[in-house]
């Protein structure tokens, strides 16, 4: 029976004799340990594979494959080896023994599994604790209380099965493309309560303070006394609802209102308790859960709102993932992977593909991240039968999480639509239930999830009836997708009333520790290296440009600050729901460190707060400045922005000298004489301790020579056009000054290219040419071997490599990079890469085996390309094309795809404005200098030790 009851029903009598009694809680026991890294041994025996047929040890929770048994298998496996999954079907049968209190006599008992995969029959004490459990991801329990030993040792006996003996489940959850596992992956205890105990309850709790509550009892004997305390983050009691229950009710409902609540959102995670007791005769039983007030509601046709704000996701997708341990994670890894989503300015994560470990969920309650909580089904639904119970079990645990915002029923096809009902008799707050979906017809209830939408179809969705969130969007597999093409996505979805926002695949690269492979990491070739980060969460350059894209802040701070510039700047306050002026916001003056200085990055040299402005949500306005006089004498304007938690959101930088201003003291000249030698074939011109030698057919340097250390540098064949033609036309050697020229005259495409040496052994190389057309990029190149390459250093954008379409998350600074030949996502992992593009670079010294090579520009807007490199693997060619040589000097550069584009990376144009070739007319004319050797530099050598650095950001 069910009864509803509102404050001050119960007299005050009733709250005086309840707060007399003591009161007891669940009671838990842990037969497991607590996570993986908190384990306990229990004895196990598998059936087949490695370390099979004899009864060994094992680590509980955790994977079994991880711990050195059985088989790995890829979901494709099964795929690839039809309906013959015998050969997969490993099970392990595990065996503990444990004791209870003797206190616990007379109590019910049940026995909990939070996770197993995936067929789990369980005996205590020879006999069967109830049916066999199928499904991995959910919690189950059993009733053991008339089992039990309470005056000797319980023998407990799991047998877990790696494949369901139901199909259905089986296409849900292990014909999917990830990796499969076998085993107890998540704890076990036991939990004892009285006779008579509250099962659990649901809450619903809305931003006006209306609050309700559903409280799910059991085995009532007796009229009862319900109390709900409701307390505030420091554990103040700010309201109190009474009901009773009669002998016999299983439900009752209490509701109250409260006044000025702190509302939940992403931005302001505000959490509350409640304390719910049971006076049952003379026992009392209290439940207590967190909860939040917060407001959902899907408005069709015009987006989704939280407490009547519409709200957009960024967010990313998640599996549960670690490689020593798979699907078992630790407590430290699961807040790991929290804050770096918050790290990367994202408010949402979808928890694919199934539903997640329940301490994850209360860290994105506490932390102020929307979540989707998914029911598994990858492109396969459970049957009626076998989804019922599932639906049950993860709505049950998981329905007071303030963070879920939406219930997943299933993903790509994988739809059970007899099962969407279920979800409401579970859920008192009846939240929306979607379909995460890559297929036309599978909408519901007002919002189309489709996924992998290009730019132009999603702009035609975003002006049709429907909400449009994506739940997979931009696969990151490599270094495609991702951040790349983001920056026009997120606009897009932004400026648009229908959007509710984007989920990228996928958060991180799932590459497993093989146990049986000398501990190799694998991603199955291509099929799981598909992350934003690497497997153990290494920042790939997709989570730096998210975090610049997705910043609820966005500075229009130009690269290069105007000499005009008066302190305004224009700011775009991309938060929902929180006022600029609750922000802080801070600037600092700072000289780049030089080309010989021992250290990397700037040294602050002033630095002051800004006035907060005050701008609404969603609102646009101006952050004005008050910089002192002098900061035109320093290299560059530093701009954080914190929010009203003191969490960093973004850090701008804006270049106030010119490059022609920061390379003095470093491209020096002398007022002595350049020498040139010239014979039948070339000029070699020489200047200092240096000698560069000139081809006179091809125009080309043919070798580079430093006398101070007898070295010959290896860097030669160019300039050499990367897209067009050019046949020297005619040459000349002059003096101009104390400096000696060589001018070659093309025709074609390049138009001349003019080299000039002075004595200080500086080379200065002046070039001017025109190409037209839709074209990759553009720009000149040189050879140099790659194995001699042993580091780089530079003064540009970095520190991962950009993209035409990814040219986010890099700021001019000084950055250095190791040489390493890695591949994204791909072992060994090291990031970030060496080898790619490099943008805005003023300087880069390359440390070599023959010596140094450095290379400047006074110009703006030079990228440097650093050898070969494949961006995007894929079973189908062409690769992304790279430019010819192996070290180019490029006026721009190229988009990358995802390898869901048609056509791969031939195609990247269907993913918006920045994902299309560069459209290329007219001349282009660009100055770079290079030393081939050690320079010599007019300032002292003192110069170029590290001051003191002020950390202020």
């Amino acid at each position: 029976m069910k009864r509803i009851f509102k404050l001050g029903l119960l007299v005050t009598l009733n709250l005086l004799l309840i707060t007399s009694l003591h009161s007891q809680q669940k009671q838990i026991q842990f037969l497991s340990g607590t996570d993986a890294t908190h384990t306990v041994q229990w004895d196990f025996f598998c059936t087949a594979g490695r370390n099979s047929g004899e009864w060994k040890k094992i680590q509980v929770p955790s994977c079994w494959e991880q711990q050195g048994f059985g088989n790995y298998n890829y979901g494709r496996d099964y795929k690839t080896n039809g309906k013959n999954f015998r050969f997969y079907d490993e099970k392990g049968m595990y065996k503990y023994q444990f004791n209870v209190p003797a206190a616990w006599k007379g109590k019910n008992i049940n026995i909990v599994f939070d996770g197993s995969m995936t067929d789990t029959e369980v005996k205590i004490n020879g006999k069967s604790a109830g049916e066999i459990h199928r499904g991995s991801f959910y919690r189950f329990k059993y009733d053991i209380s008339s089992l039990l030993n309470y005056d000797k040792p319980n023998t407990l006996e799991v047998t877990v099965s790696k494949m369901s003996s139901d199909a259905s489940v089986n296409n849900a959850e292990r014909l999917a493309d990830y990796w499969v596992f076998g085993g107890i992956f998540r704890p076990v205890f036991l939990e004892a309560t009285p006779k008579q105990f509250i099962d659990y309850v649901g809450i619903d709790a809305k931003a006006d303070g209306k609050f309700g509550m559903k409280v799910l009892m059991k085995n009532i004997s007796a009229t009862s006394i319900l109390t709900a305390d409701i307390l505030d983050s420091k554990g103040n009691v700010v309201k109190t609802i009474l009901g009773k229950a009669l002998r016999g009710d299983s439900i009752t409902i209490l509701e109250a209102k409260l006044d000025n609540v702190k509302q939940w959102t992403s931005e302001t995670p505000n959490l509350y308790s409640v304390r719910v007791t049971l006076l049952a005769g003379k026992e009392k039983y209290q439940v207590v859960e967190k909860f939040g007030f917060r407001t959902i509601e899907v408005r069709h046709g015009m987006g989704i709102y939280i407490n009547g704000v519409q709200v957009k996701m960024k967010g990313a997708n998640r599996h549960c993932w670690w490689p020593e341990t798979a699907r078992s994670l630790s407590n430290e890894q699961q807040l790991m992977d929290a804050l770096i989503i918050k790290e990367m300015n994202m408010n949402a994560v979808r928890c694919s593909h199934y539903p997640p470990d329940k301490y994850f969920l209360q860290l994105c309650d506490s932390l102020g991240i929307y979540v989707i909580d998914e029911l598994a089904g990858w492109q396969k639904a459970y049957s009626t039968k076998a989804g019922t119970p599932l639906v049950k079990e993860m709505v049950t645990r998981d329905l007071n999480h303030p963070s879920i915002i939406f219930w997943s029923n299933g993903n790509e096809g994988g739809h059970n639509k007899e099962l969407v009902d279920d979800y409401a008799q579970y859920d008192f707050s009846n939240r929306t239930v979607i379909h995460a979906h890559h297929r036309p017809g599978n909408a519901i209830n007002g919002i189309d999830c489709n996924h992998y939408e290009d730019y132009y179809s999603t702009e035609k969705i975003l002006n049709d009836s429907l909400i449009y969130m994506p739940t997979e969007m931009l696969h990151a597999q490599d270094d495609g997708g991702a951040g790349a093409a983001m920056q026009d996505f997120w606009n897009l979805h932004w400026k648009s009333q229908k959007s509710g926002g984007v989920f990228i695949w996928a958060l991180v690269d799932e590459s497993v520790v093989r146990t049986d492979l000398n501990n190799m990491l694998d991603a199955n070739g291509l099929n799981a290296n598909d992350g934003i980060l690497g497997p153990h969460r290494e920042k790939e350059g997709s989570y730096y440009a998210l975090r610049e894209i997705f910043s609820p802040i966005q500075l229009k701070l130009p690269a290069q600050l105007p000499a005009t510039f008066n302190g305004s700047i224009e700011l775009d306050n991309r938060f929902h729901f929180t006022n600029t002026k609750q922000c802080s916001f801070y600037w600092a003056l700072v000289d780049f460190s030089k080309p010989f200085d021992r250290f990397d990055g700037y040294i602050v040299k002033q630095k002051g707060t800004i006035t907060s402005p005050d701008i609404a949500a969603t609102k646009q306005g101006t952050l004005q400045l008050q910089l002192p006089a002098d900061y035109k004498n320093y290299d560059a304007l530093v701009i954080v922005a914190r929010d009203q938690f003191g969490k960093e959101i973004y850090k701008w930088t804006s270049e106030i000298k010119t490059k022609q201003v920061q390379l003095s003291g470093f491209v020096t000249a002398t007022n002595e004489a350049a020498t040139i030698k010239e014979t039948d074939t070339v000029y070699a011109i020489t200047g200092g301790d240096v000698t560069v030698v000139l081809d006179k057919k091809s125009g080309n340097l043919v070798t580079t020579k430093n006398t101070s250390n007898d070295y010959v540098l290896s860097f030669n064949n160019g300039p050499v056009l990367v897209k067009g033609t050019a046949t020297v036309a005619s040459s000349k050697a002059y003096k101009e000054g104390n400096d000696v020229v060589v001018e070659f005259t093309y025709t074609g495409d390049l138009k001349t290219v003019k080299w000039k040496m002075n004595a200080s052994g500086w080379t200065t190389m002046e070039y001017e040419y025109a190409v037209q057309g839709d074209l990759p990029f553009t720009g000149i190149s040189f050879n140099y071997p790659e194995n001699y390459v042993l580091g780089a250093r530079w003064l540009g954008k970095g520190p991962s490599r950009q993209w035409k379409n990814r040219m986010a998350g890099t700021p001019v600074n000084v950055w250095q990079n190791v040489y390493n030949n890695t591949h994204t996502g791909y072992s060994p992992v090291v990031y970030p890469e060496f080898k790619g593009y490099y943008g805005d670079v003023t300087w880069m010294e390359l440390s070599t085996v023959e010596g140094k090579l450095y290379i400047a520009s006074p110009d703006n807007g030079l990228f440097v390309r650093l050898f070969d490199f494949y961006a995007l693997s894929a079973a189908a060619k062409p690769h992304p094309e790279i430019p010819v040589g192996n070290i180019s000097f490029l006026d721009c550069i190229p988009p990358i795809g995802t390898k869901l584009a048609t056509g791969l990376t031939t195609n990247t144009r269907v993913y918006g404005p920045m994902s299309e070739l560069n459209h290329v007319s007219g001349s282009k004319k660009r100055t770079l200098y290079f030393y081939f050797g050690l320079p010599k530099t007019t300032d002292s050598k003192e110069n170029y030790s590290r001051p003191a650095i002020d950390n202020v950001f």
